[in-house]
């Protein structure tokens, strides 16, 4: 994955299990593991409900008289349980599991069960006259459930002309669709059947083996075949008029399907899906084993995209865009979702985690895996820099006090949920990374695939991972890895002037408070087991070491032949760097013509790092800026733009502020100028380096830059709902986001007429964007209005409120608007999206902020967000220290600047 109740009545004999977001889930019990799931569901679209026959052939390991699985928000009928013997079972294909015959096929004694159900643990018990006996055990249940609005489990999808019924089951939510062993570990094959509307049709995992008319009048019945062993937070199916775009990739038959008004934006996405497709089965050396993949775009969807066996389903942003005229950026991010998703089929569905504190293994890998495939389709779409900067985000959200393991304690289903951030996907990622860049990317890859063939069809642990790297590379993967992966925080590395063994190196871990660096080292400090990559004429030279923070004691870093010394070659390395004066003088003075942009971002990054902990001045950072104003690379500008807009933020007074952009409409305007106006057939790099500038400075109120923008913002909003195809869309894009910033009541309501039109997803999530950053107070309370209506889907509202609430010029409103309208703004929230507006306190930046950002969510909990509440308050204590340190250092570099 690339990161929910209406009750109504049923007859009385009927059971309810009422089930809430946030509830304390817990492991089922020992003893019972499903083999063979056959599901008949029968959704009813206009009410919003849906009906399902369910067996589930089991295996006992002892006689008992109940057994417990999954449930939440289903109602639940008859249940009985048979006992089979052995010869009543037949065997499929190799990677199926024992299937049963039919009912009449065996002399079977059924037993009716009680059913009790534990709404807080969303458990359903059947419990039994007489003791089953251990071996082989056949549950027939029938039941009822909704069709909810929260964009999980079984959820209906909407839009201005019908509904469709469509899922999402990781990580806890196939129980609200089906009862199930719902736990990673509990694989199983699963025979699907839907009963549908006629003139719809379904999609599931497998492919569709019979399609007969009935079991009554306007309906046809959909049976799918055995799909292989799979977790259940995998299955999918999904009901209404999809059309699609077909291919093939290496004999596989590939769909990408969406509603009927849009199927002619999935054209790209099967390109992509059929480059990557076969890039994974040359990669892994393992044949993708579905005999179909569908790729599907969904009208509301909460996760950018899910990795269901062999029928994959996205946000439509993340499938959809015009193959001609959609710009490059939409074409990257479906390419890499595709490509993330694609990689999950490997790592995820056929070797899946033993248990969700694990999910690294699924999502580190995936996030690693997306931009490598995408990155040989396409070179010069720069995804070597798009790693770097993600890289420095994940490693500034790492050095926060709060943080935590790759590996971390995960029971409950809040709990499950907080692991799908940045630590999962973003450090795993950086940290297989890490590992590839020391061992080699064809080492690794033999490593890769020695783990799957060991695991196919089953899960595994992270043990099991850099064991079979270790054993196949003969260097101590696991000992680096393990080190990673079961300690939280970034490494600091301090390198000393060279000396006759080498360069002297302590470590110790990096924290990007203040208050917390200057605290004295504890007596358990990290030990990283670091693989250091250091820059050579040649090929980098690495060597794993375990640097302790003893400056009386340091370990020596051999490295001969240097033009100037720097330790993070590739950019790769998952640390952070302090070089001595001269040291970085040297680097500073060769990053433009010595360090590939990787590694100018990374040395960017660990120069702000050192401005937020308090060892660097402000000051200092921004002539290493200034020193690279003219970099030819987007992205490294781009990484300057996001500190300079930090420094902007939590740093500068109003005072401040008037003259810093001053500065830089001086420093960066002839840079601009010289850049000069788009040109056909120009780099892509190029595109996005003008519109880079020219946001950069729009933001400094450049009069020259201002004026342009309200020209090209006019002709983007020319033509209404279309692309004006003449504009360059970098260009065009800044352009937009200058003008809102300053935008009046004409210009939003334009922007609000696209917002409203449903025929390309992409310009109509950037319309809802764009209404955010509106800073107009007027305007701000309509934007505000129109997120706690409910009008704009819940997938969307909380990026618009999250970004409302990151502003400096609207967070003190938005921050108003949610504490008096909680209960409005609450009910748009997903499991998701209400995290994230925890998260978005953490960039306030007073004492008064923060206690009333504690003291409101003492009261007002938020499901899944417990470290994310913790976070946010580190944040603000984090950022009220920096300002109260760098804010003095700011000005007297503004002094300078002024002279």
């Amino acid at each position: 994955m690339f990161v929910r109740n209406t009750a109504f009545a049923f007859p009385a004999f009927v059971l309810f299990l009422f089930a809430t977001v946030g509830v304390q889930g817990q492991r089922l019990p020992l003893g019972v593991r499903p083999e063979h799931y056959g599901l008949t569901i029968t959704p009813d679209l206009k009410a919003a409900t849906f009906s399902g026959e369910e067996t589930i052939d089991v295996v006992l390991d002892v006689p008992s008289k109940s057994i417990t699985l999954n449930a939440a928000e289903i109602r639940f009928g008859e249940v009985k349980a048979y006992a089979l013997p052995v010869a009543a079972y037949s065997y499929g294909k190799l990677w199926s599991q024992p299937k049963p015959l039919t009912p009449m096929e065996a002399d079977r004694h059924p037993q009716i069960a009680v059913t009790t159900l534990d709404g807080e643990k969303e458990q359903a018990t059947f419990k039994f006259p007489e003791e089953l006996p251990a071996g082989r055990v056949t549950l027939e249940i029938r039941y009822t459930g909704v069709l909810n609005d929260k964009l999980r489990g079984f959820y209906l999808s909407k839009t201005k002309v019908r509904n469709y019924a469509v899922t999402q089951f990781e990580p806890t939510d196939a129980r609200r669709a089906f009862p199930s062993f719902d736990e990673p570990a509990l694989k199983a094959t699963y025979d699907i059947t839907m009963v549908v509307d006629s003139g719809d049709t379904a999609i599931s995992n497998a492919n569709i083996i019979s399609d007969k008319s009935g079991p009554v009048a306007g309906k046809h019945t959909l049976r799918f075949a055995t799909t292989p062993k799979m977790s259940s937070y995998l299955v999918a199916f999904l009901v209404g008029d999809f059309k699609c775009t077909e291919g093939k990739s290496d004999g596989v038959p590939i769909r990408v399907c969406s509603t009927p008004d849009k199927v002619g934006l999935t054209k790209f996405a099967l390109e992509s899906a059929k480059y990557v497709l076969h890039y994974y089965d040359t990669y892994f050396g393992i044949k993708y084993p579905m005999p179909k993949l569908d790729m599907i775009a969904l009208p509301d969807f909460e996760a950018g995209a899910m990795e269901n066996f062999g029928c994959i389903t996205y946000r439509e942003t993340d499938l959809l865009v015009e193959p001609k005229i959609g710009t490059i950026g939409e074409k990257k991010r479906v390419a890499t979702v595709v490509a993330h998703e694609t990689a999950h089929q490997w790592f995820g569905d056929m070797v899946t985690m033993q248990w969700w504190d694990n999910l690294w293994l699924n999502e580190g890998f995936a996030s690693w895996m997306e931009t490598k495939a995408a990155a040989t389709w396409h070179p010069e779409w720069n995804f070597a820099e798009d790693d770097a900067q993600a890289l420095n985000d994940t490693l500034d959200l790492d050095a926060q006090k709060t943080t935590r393991a790759i590996r971390a304690t995960a029971d409950t289903p809040d709990e499950i949920n907080e692991m799908f951030d940045g630590i999962s996907y973003g450090k795993a990622g950086a940290v297989i990374g890490m590992v590839e860049n020391y061992l080699g990317a064809e080492v690794f890859r033999q490593g890769v695939q020695s783990y799957l063939k060991a695991h196919l069809y089953a899960n595994a642990t992270a043990e099991d991972f850099w064991n079979a790297q270790t054993a196949n590379s003969h260097l101590p993967v696991d000992k680096i890895m393990s080190s990673f992966v079961t300690q939280p925080g970034v490494p600091l590395l301090v390198f000393g002037a060279r000396e006759a063994g080498g360069f002297p190196v302590t470590g110790s871990r990096f924290f990007s408070s203040i208050s917390e660096m200057r605290r004295p080292m504890g007596s358990r400090e990290p030990e990283w087991n670091v693989p250091i990559c250091v820059k050579t004429e040649g090929q980098p030279v690495c060597r794993a070491m375990t640097p302790d923070a003893s400056p009386s004691h340091p370990q020596m870093l051999e490295a001969e032949g240097l033009p100037f010394f720097y330790a993070n070659a590739g950019a790769k390395g998952y640390y952070r760097t302090v070089y001595t004066p001269a040291q970085f003088e040297a680097i500073a003075a060769r990053a433009e013509s010595s360090l590939p942009p990787p590694e100018r971002i990374g040395l960017l990054g660990d120069r702000w790092a050192l401005v937020r902990s308090g060892r660097v001045a402000v000051g200092d950072y921004l002539d290493l800026v200034l020193r690279l104003k003219q970099d030819p690379s987007e992205a490294v500008i781009d990484t300057a733009h996001q500190e300079i807009q930090k420094i902007d933020s939590d740093i500068a007074t109003d005072e401040d502020r008037a003259e810093l952009a001053a500065v830089f409409r001086r420093q960066f305007g002839p840079v601009s100028n010289a850049l000069g106006g788009p040109a056909k057939k120009e780099p892509y790099d190029r595109q996005q380096l003008r519109g880079t500038l020219f946001e950069l400075l729009g933001e400094a109120r450049d009069p020259a830059v201002l004026a342009e923008a309200q020209i090209l913002t006019a002709r983007v909003f020319a033509a209404g709902s279309e692309r004006d195809k003449t504009l360059d869309s970098a260009l065009a894009d800044a352009a937009v986001q200058v003008s809102a910033a300053y935008g009046d009541t004409a210009l939003y309501d334009k922007v609000l007429a696209v917002s409203r039109n449903f025929s390309d997803p992409a310009l109509q999530t950037d319309a809802l964007r764009l209404l955010a950053q509106f800073r107009d107070p007027a305007l701000v309370k309509r934007t505000l209005d129109l997120i706690a209506s409910g009008e704009v889907r819940n997938q969307d509202s909380g990026t618009m409120l999250t970004t409302l609430m990151r502003n400096r010029e609207t967070r003190d409103q938005a921050w108003d608007y949610v504490r008096k309208n909680w209960e409005q703004v609450r009910a748009q929230f997903t499991v998701s999206s209400g995290a994230e507006v925890v998260e978005a306190t953490g960039s306030f930046c007073t004492v008064k902020q923060r206690d009333e950002v504690i003291d409101f969510f003492a009261k007002h909990k938020v499901a899944a967000a417990e470290r994310t509440l913790a976070k946010a308050v580190d944040s603000i204590n984090d950022c009220i220290e920096f300002r109260a340190v760098q804010q003095p250092k700011l000005r007297a570099w503004l002094q300078v600047q002024a002279k």
